[in-house]
């Protein structure tokens, strides 16, 4: 299952994000992931979830990101959430076409079913210029 936080830059994706990461560690029975571009949420997410920095890892493109966070699966069979926050930025999408992004998520998807694992991401973007195909199987948080 994969949700979306979706907004302009400044609307307050990133809070809302976090206190998802953090109620879903006080009832995930499993780890909880959250993937950040760089440190910034060190205080805002609790102690229990897993932050991870993208920037130390030079991830750029929706390849290597879908990589990555398969990486993260496949290194742990017990996540159940893996939180995104900066989608476009990760993925170092500066057209912020949603067809890339469409693509991406779709895989991510069968991921999730593969994986057992629940994803979220925050997504910069008005809700009119995403493609209405990743409806389908995403659903809006926000």
């Amino acid at each position: 299952m994969i949700s979306l936080i979706i907004g302009k830059k400044g609307t307050g994706k990133t809070k809302v994000l976090v206190q998802h990461v953090n109620d879903a560690v006080h009832v995930s029975s499993g780890n909880v992931v959250c993937v950040e571009k760089e440190t910034k949420l060190t205080y805002d997410v609790n102690y229990r979830a897993r932050l991870i920095a993208t920037d130390v890892f030079a991830i750029s493109g929706y390849d290597a990101f879908y990589g990555f966070l398969s990486g993260i699966c496949a290194g742990d069979h017990d996540i159940t959430d893996i939180f995104v926050d900066a989608t476009y930025r990760i993925a170092d999408d500066k057209e912020r076409t949603g067809e890339a992004l469409a693509a991406f998520l779709t895989k991510v998807n069968e991921l999730s079913k593969i994986s057992d694992t629940k994803f979220t991401f925050t997504i910069s973007s008005d809700l009119e210029e995403l493609p209405e195909s990743i409806f389908a199987f995403c659903e809006k948080l926000n």
